[in-house]
């Protein structure tokens, strides 16, 4: 079977481990697993709820309800040509979704430019938050600058040209210097998912969107930071210390610094150590819920 074949089985697959549903008037698309308490997981991007697939699974076993959903204009929810795909949008988006999925509380986990749309979330109803897992993202937001694999997307004409070379075999080298540093953890038919995840039938206009919608500003900054410092739920920060693109020397120490009373762990693995670390990741956000019972 070729990389075709094994990249439509996978996607074929992932589609049937989960479900559509409405939000806000945009169809999206959730995994939803398990039973317990539920747990939110927050992608960034060019990702999906694919990322979490592993990771919703050992959750699940460990007696809690795993729920990652696809944000707009990513993996196979709605592209609408006027939705505001900034932070503060798919923040917005993000509640309705939490509320459609009939979720009041629940425990929090956020990555990539999941944290500050999942930072939107909470701070919109911090009261709802049982817990909150980081997992290599960005707070302190202030003139943030993209990793240089992703800087050309914020670019017009220039944007559209790499998006235009991106594919399932193209992206197999980045993925595997970015992405993952265990390269077994991620076969090259799972990143034909990404690839096709991303891009679908409106060639990954929305997500240059996405990636053009950042709110890299002060106010956003300050508003994340004291999120943070006046949380009464615990934090845990979990990083994949190979990571190139938000690296551990700088954004991980930013999250300990904005979370100093957080259990920091960190795990080999690049960017997307979601693929290579499943079950240390789960095992971390049990931890988390644990602790939300024990205060």
């Amino acid at each position: 079977m070729g990389l075709r074949a094994d990249t439509q089985v996978a996607l074929e697959q992932h589609r049937a481990n989960g479900r559509e549903f409405m939000a806000n008037g945009v169809k999206s698309f959730v995994l939803d697993v398990g039973e317990g308490e539920p747990v939110v997981m927050m992608h960034g991007v060019p990702a999906s709820s694919f990322l979490y697939r592993k990771v919703a699974a050992a959750i699940a076993e460990r007696g809690l309800r795993a729920v990652a959903f696809d944000l707009p204009g990513l993996g196979f929810a709605d592209r609408p040509d006027d939705f505001d795909y900034s932070w503060s949008g798919l923040g917005e988006f993000a509640g309705a979704a939490v509320n459609a999925l009939d979720i009041d509380s629940f425990h929090l986990v956020v990555h990539d430019i999941g944290g500050p749309v999942g930072f939107e979330l909470a701070k919109s109803a911090p009261e709802r938050i049982l817990s909150l897992t980081i997992l290599n993202t960005l707070i302190a937001v202030d003139g943030f600058k993209k990793p240089w694999v992703m800087r050309p997307f914020g670019v017009r004409v220039l944007g559209e040209l790499w998006l235009a070379t991106l594919n399932r075999f193209s992206l197999v080298p980045l993925m595997w210097a970015i992405g993952v540093k265990d390269r077994r953890a991620l076969s090259a038919a799972d990143i034909g998912v990404y690839a096709r995840l991303l891009k679908r039938d409106d060639g990954g206009k929305a997500f240059l969107k996405v990636m053009r919608g950042f709110e890299p500003t002060a106010s956003k900054q300050r508003e994340y930071l004291e999120l943070l410092s006046e949380a009464d739920f615990p934090v845990e920060i979990v990083w994949g210390k190979n990571d190139p693109a938000l690296p551990i020397e700088r954004f991980g120490a930013e999250a300990q610094a904005a979370a100093p009373d957080a259990n920091f762990t960190a795990l080999p693995g690049r960017h997307f150590f979601q693929e290579e670390q499943p079950e240390a990741i789960a095992q971390r956000i049990t931890a988390a819920a644990g602790a939300s019972r024990s205060q």
